[in-house]
């Protein structure tokens, strides 16, 4: 991944054996994480599999059975002025990927589940509900 066009999210990986502390790279293409030494890649969250280092015996095998869960600045501009915000992200793998995004901005909490794990529908969902004249103040990397 290029580190120009990489987003760094830290965040929380927890399953029945506990939990651990976890950094989330995106680079627009592909989403990855490292799990108790193992590295997990994929188009998106709701695909990752164990590949490279670490992978032995596990490559190719989805990561399931488990939450992931962190957050990131996303600025909203409203009338053209620059708010800090909060996206707070939940996504739970098991049978099929359930995301959760809850939006803090302004007081508010503004949310939206989806199943399947599409991060961009979800994000869509957050940004229909933001009060006229707002938006997101960046695009975050399609990849997650």
């Amino acid at each position: 991944m290029s580190s120009e066009s990489t987003e760094v999210w830290t965040g929380w990986y927890r399953d029945r054996s506990g939990a651990e502390a976890i950094v989330i790279t995106a680079d627009g293409r592909h989403v990855a994480t490292r799990i108790r030494g193992v590295e997990y890649a994929g188009e998106s969250f709701a695909v990752l599999t164990a590949a490279g280092e670490g992978a032995a015996g596990l490559s190719g095998h989805a990561l399931t059975g488990c939450v992931l869960e962190w957050d990131l600045p996303l600025p909203v501009l409203l009338d053209g002025v620059a708010q800090q915000a909060t996206l707070a992200c939940l996504l739970t793998l098991g049978e099929r990927a359930d995301l959760s995004l809850t939006l803090h901005y302004g007081g508010a909490a503004f949310e939206a589940c989806v199943a399947g794990g599409d991060f961009e529908g979800a994000l869509d969902l957050v940004r229909r509900q933001l009060p006229a004249g707002a938006d997101f103040g960046r695009r975050l990397l399609q990849a997650a």
